[in-house]
């Protein structure tokens, strides 16, 4: 497995575990009603949408090197 597709892999898992763990905060938070569970939930998505933007720019650097 090349570095490349290692790295994407990695992000990929990052954001699948980052909007889990928000789905997860926000269900607590809708059982719970604790204001921590609410702030846990909106980082998380905010944190998962930032993976995203780096997996993309770093998908496209890569490919504007000509690395496959």
């Amino acid at each position: 497995m090349s570095l490349k597709a290692f790295h994407l892999l990695f992000v990929t898992a990052s954001v699948v575990l980052a909007f889990g763990f928000a789905a997860w905060a926000f269900e607590a938070y809708s059982s719970r009603g604790e204001g921590g569970t609410l702030l846990l939930a909106l980082l998380s998505l905010l944190f998962g949408a930032g993976l995203v933007v780096y997996g993309v720019r770093v998908r496209t650097k890569l490919k504007g090197m000509g690395i496959q």
